[in-house]
């Protein structure tokens, strides 16, 4: 791999080129004046072994990345050490390189989240929780929620792959309690019409002709309906949502609070107030256009 003279952080998985953290990333790297640039890497399967084999190389520009869908879990066999908390999730969505090109593990989606919603004064205490995937982004919100000494009341997983939740929740309970957590074999099951949190946590949605998983009238006041999609900013979900008198939220909030965990994982420090405020308004720009 040519070297490069700027430091090259950037954003794997498969599609990636709807993603916005470039444009907060790129906003932290020049409010900081370092010679950086984030980049997306738009990665086929077969492509990964390849990628981590110059990623280890000395000569590699590469300091940092995030992971997105659908390699969070598939990353872990790359990784040379994993954080206390990315261990127990087994999903990693940032990659620390390190000076002799080791790779570190995180995951920032879970806290991202939870600081999302402390944002939005959402209390999860003995809440009632349905999630919709069973994916990475959706393991690492069990795992935090399940790990939260203030934990929700019951958490209904459902998957269209209906052996991936449970094989989901048989993989965390090796290392957590997780009998608050109970895998559905349909979205009826889920028991929407008493939930008080709602996630999408699948890609459903991010195509304008994309189907709206969830019967309308199973949405109601008094529920928040969280979709992880934030580009579009309104999903068909949320829009329904919102017409059945619920609370919204998309991942945009999430997206800004993991990324800028991630980027103090990469600096190894803590970034002033005044550079998230640029980095949330690029992100929020962004999302205008």
């Amino acid at each position: 791999m040519l070297e490069e003279t700027k430091a090259i952080y950037g954003l794997i998985g498969y599609p990636v080129k709807h993603s916005l953290s470039p444009l907060m990333h790129n906003a932290a790297f020049k409010a900081l004046q370092v010679d950086a640039e984030y980049r997306l890497f738009e990665l086929q399967k077969d492509e990964l072994d390849e990628f981590f084999d110059k990623l280890k190389d000395e000569l590699s520009p590469i300091f940092g990345l995030n992971v997105t869908v659908p390699y969070k879990e598939e990353v872990i066999k790359y990784i040379d050490s994993l954080s206390p908390f990315a261990q127990k999730v087994m999903a990693v969505n940032t990659i620390v390189v390190s000076k002799d090109r080791k790779l570190i593990g995180y995951n920032t989606d879970a806290p991202g989240f939870l600081a999302h919603l402390n944002e939005l004064k959402f209390e999860v205490c003995d809440k009632k929780v349905a999630i919709i995937g069973a994916g990475g982004a959706s393991r690492a919100i069990v795992s935090m929620l399940c790990l939260m000494p203030d934990k929700p009341k019951i958490i209904l997983l459902y998957d269209i792959d209906k052996q991936r939740a449970e094989k989901l929740i048989e993989d965390l309970s090796q290392r957590m309690d997780t009998s608050i957590v109970k895998a559905v074999f349909s979205i009826d099951d889920l028991d929407i019409n008493n939930a008080e949190l709602l996630i999408n946590a699948t890609p459903v949605g991010m195509k304008q002709d994309d189907p709206v998983l969830i019967e309308p009238e199973l949405l109601h006041t008094g529920m928040l309906v969280y979709d992880l999609i934030y580009n579009p900013a309104e999903t068909s979900l949320l829009k329904i949502a919102k017409q059945r008198g619920a609370d919204t939220a998309n991942g945009l909030g999430m997206l800004f609070y993991q990324g800028v965990l991630a980027f103090e994982h990469w600096a190894n420090t803590r970034l002033d107030e005044k550079i998230k405020i640029k980095m949330r308004e690029a992100l929020e720009k962004g999302l205008e256009k």
